[in-house]
């Protein structure tokens, strides 16, 4: 059985390599949209892997340039010598439409490595032993290589008009509706600073074991998604489905979480805030994907995917970073932390979207006098503060002193790339799982 040759445009090749030798926009062009490996044809390959040196120390290459140059380093022979670069020159066309060449050499490129992964994929799914996890996550970043590989890096340059106005546009929504903008969190004081999580932000929630940082992110989560009916997603690495929507209930019903591990204490005016909540959360656009295991690049794709049905997310919670895995061993676990954190905020500027990710704190509050949580706590990576737009600190006194301000909170936000950062008092409802605003004037009574 014959191997079919792979998909390639040899025409297109030549016909841009010799508007390269003759059109200085054309090469800077081509530099920055095709790399040597997109070319077919090894003769290709060679010959604008030597344009692109010459080009780094020139403004323009032509063919005596290039043909001397490649005489120099003994390649001239190998792609057919100076009749091959004239033939090049010959081909080019008179108009500059290189554009459509440069798509039909990048297409024929990217269905060739669709053909490679897909031979990869097959072969590792036909070992016996192979395991089903495995193959799937090396499935979803072969796909994820091969979508980013077909943008074009000549779309990410904006010019600065561009941005400014669109940054113009964005005060001018901004002042007409205040109390709009962004994915309120649905706490007043918060919301009040930040004009809510904003689309591209990584927002981090730290705290802790016990202090609530999974409350408050599932707050967020549930005003988002039940009362400003924005599509949310829940990526619950620690929590079942089941315990989330317990709390979620017992957060939005006042019934008291304790009441759902006794069902049977339930009274029917009780059972009917829960099935009326179910008729509402029916509605909601709230997913929740609760696998104790899951990597980023399964993060990716559902959030892709569940993003293109919505026709955009407007916020993604992972509760919590350190529980993520690369299913991968790994020698410095801080490094593999750091490329979670990198990922999350590479998530939210490509969808667009709010990412808050729940992180742990390590011990060091603990040692200090009044157990204050700060940024340096912040367990295993230094380079989620540097990623994170926002970072929430979340402390309760009474945890360590049940005198001290009981029912209280204090969400420190200790980094607002944008803005001021702030204390904010809350108070803390445990037990039907949420946090909630203090009383206006409250603070001031004491």
């Amino acid at each position: 059985m014959s191997v079919p040759t792979p998909i390639h445009k040899d025409m297109a090749e030549q016909v841009l390599l010799g508007a390269m030798l003759q059109d200085s926009e054309t090469l800077d062009k081509v530099i920055s949209q095709l790399s040597e490996e997109d070319f077919y044809q090894p003769t290709n390959q060679t010959i604008f892997h030597n344009i692109k040196e010459l080009a780094a120390d020139n403004n323009r290459v032509d063919a005596q340039m290039l043909s001397s140059h490649m005489m120099d380093n003994g390649q001239l022979e190998q792609v057919g010598g100076i009749n091959y670069i004239a033939q090049l020159v010959g081909s080019a066309p008179t108009s500059n439409n290189s554009d459509y060449f440069i798509k039909q050499i990048r297409d024929a490129a990217i269905l060739r490595h669709i053909n490679v992964v897909g031979q990869q994929l097959q072969q590792m799914s036909n070992v016996s032993d192979a395991s089903a996890e495995d193959v799937l996550s090396k499935s979803l970043e072969a796909a994820f290589s091969l979508e980013d590989s077909s943008r074009s890096e000549d779309d990410e340059l904006k010019t600065a008009y561009r941005l400014s106005d669109e940054m113009l546009q964005q005060l001018d929504e901004m002042s007409q509706n205040p109390n709009e903008f962004g994915t309120p969190t649905g706490f007043r004081d918060i919301d009040a600073l930040t004009h809510g999580l904003q689309a591209g932000q990584m927002v981090i929630v730290a705290g802790r074991p016990g202090m609530g940082k999974s409350t408050l992110g599932m707050d967020f989560a549930r005003n988002a998604a039940l009362h400003k009916g924005l599509p949310t997603v829940i990526f619950s690495l620690e929590m079942g489905g089941h315990e989330l929507m317990q709390r979620m209930f017992a957060a939005e019903t006042g019934i008291r979480l304790a009441s759902f591990q006794h069902p049977e204490n339930l009274n029917s005016n009780d059972w009917n805030k829960l099935n009326a909540l179910c008729h509402q959360v029916e509605k909601a656009p709230l997913w929740v994907d609760d696998s104790a295991i899951i990597n980023m690049s399964t993060i990716r794709a559902k959030c892709r995917a569940l993003s293109r049905k919505v026709n955009g997310l407007k916020l993604i919670v992972i509760d919590y970073l350190q529980l993520m895995s690369s299913g991968k061993t790994v020698e410095n676990r801080q490094q593999e932390v750091s490329n979670f954190s990198r990922q999350c905020k590479m998530l939210a500027k490509e969808l667009q979207c709010p990412v808050v990710v729940l992180s742990q704190l390590n011990r060091n509050a603990e040692q200090r006098a009044d157990k204050k949580p700060e940024l340096s706590d912040l367990r295993e990576s230094g380079s989620i503060e540097q990623d994170a737009d926002m970072v929430f600190l979340v402390h309760r006194p009474e945890y360590y002193d049940r005198e001290e301000r009981p029912g209280e909170a204090d969400v420190i936000l200790a980094k607002h790339r944008n803005g001021p950062t702030e204390t904010f008092n809350l108070a803390f409802m445990g037990e039907c799982s949420k946090f909630a605003d203090m009383a206006a004037g409250f603070e001031n009574e004491f």
